[in-house]
């Protein structure tokens, strides 16, 4: 059951981005003037075959699961505001989903491994039947002392994400957003990142919701001491690392980019755990890289790493930090305006302008 199929997942149509290229470059603008925009249109010819695209149907997967290394003390939050927030996404009432709602974004928040047992919350108030269930275990273990999970749950976790990337292809959505909702997932990405690029904690973890000087160094202290107990220096079995100090929320959403992927749907990185779970799923198959766009460039310390190892520069710079998918719905934004400009702008030719004075200019 260790075996993760990725058999269907193909890399970018290389002749269909030369073709984009070839037709941006017949457009009435100076070469590379709409720069990444252009860089977009190319990339999306390389996942759907066709030159012009469009991505109407958009959908946010959020992963929500709890995670016990929280009793540590390295979260500034109680742990119940997992299911509250979870709960509240239902309503648009999140930051992520009342951006999303407004703009006409699906929001679909996924109980992957949120705690249910007495006392985390009062399900009469937050009723977790209003999100899709797909519930494995209450929350990963507390990695300070235990594995977070064994690696059949793991797998099942990045199956589920696979399964609703897939769901979402038949759904007709034609790009898709990653986002997490877990109170202390920040401790658990960067004991991720760091075991997948051999870095020691300080180098990768930020203060997640707003931790102090002091709370932030305890938590550097508990992730360091997680990693030594694991045994985890520099590994690149990514069920091995997600096994001894991941979460469910991470495991799910590296699971539906591997899913995206492998039906072709082009996928955006929101924040710091988003593009953990990213680097997990280019880990497993190294073709996902192909299918996935940067939102914004998180707050968090570790992110940077993160993105320096899948090569990819965020788009937007906003300061912003707060996680559940927040950054896909601006993204989203820029990801239209690409589509927009391919579809939509006049040749050269139409205008009946003559561009050879460009020539030069596209010699250098």
């Amino acid at each position: 059951m260790r075996e993760i199929n990725t058999k269907n997942i193909k890399g970018a149509d290389g002749s269909a981005k030369t073709a984009a290229e070839k037709y941006i470059a017949t457009l009435a603008m100076p070469p590379g003037s709409l720069g990444r925009l252009e860089d977009i249109a190319v990339q999306l010819a390389g996942i759907t075959g066709q030159i012009k695209n469009t991505v109407e149907k958009k959908r946010i997967l959020v992963f929500c699961a709890d995670n016990a290394v929280v009793n540590e003390g390295v979260a500034c939050a109680p742990q119940s505001v997992t299911a509250i927030q979870a709960y509240r996404m239902t309503e648009y009432k999140t930051g992520m989903s009342a951006m999303a709602h407004a703009f006409g974004d699906e929001v679909l928040p996924v109980d992957i491994g949120i705690d249910h047992r007495s006392g985390a919350f009062k399900e009469s108030d937050y009723p977790l039947k209003d999100l899709l269930d797909r519930h494995i275990k209450n929350g990963s273990g507390n990695i300070l002392h235990e594995k977070a999970m064994t690696e059949d749950e793991v797998i099942r976790a990045i199956q589920t994400g696979m399964e609703l990337a897939e769901d979402a292809g038949h759904d007709g959505v034609k790009l898709l957003g990653i986002g997490e909702m877990g109170i202390g997932n920040t401790t658990t990405s960067s004991a991720v990142l760091a075991a997948l690029t051999g870095n020691r904690a300080e180098a990768v973890t930020g203060r997640g919701g707003g931790l102090t000087d002091e709370g932030l160094a305890h938590k550097i202290e508990v992730i360091d001491k997680a990693l030594d107990l694991h045994g985890l220096k520099k590994e690149n079995d990514v069920i091995k690392v997600l096994s001894c100090v991941g979460g469910l929320d991470i495991a799910g959403m590296c699971g539906a980019y591997l899913g995206a992927a492998g039906c072709r749907i082009p996928v955006v990185i929101d924040g710091f755990i988003s593009i953990v779970a990213a680097l997990c799923a280019v880990k497993i198959c190294k073709s996902v890289s192909d299918f996935v766009f940067p939102s914004h460039l998180s707050e968090e310390k570790g992110y940077r790493i993160a993105a320096e190892e899948l090569d990819l520069r965020p788009y937007l710079a906003l300061d912003m930090r707060l996680g559940e998918g927040s950054g896909c719905v601006p993204a989203f934004r820029i990801i239209e305006a690409a589509c927009a400009m391919i579809n939509g702008m006049g040749s050269f030719e139409e205008a009946g302008i003559d561009d050879s004075y460009l020539d030069e200019v596209r010699d250098k």
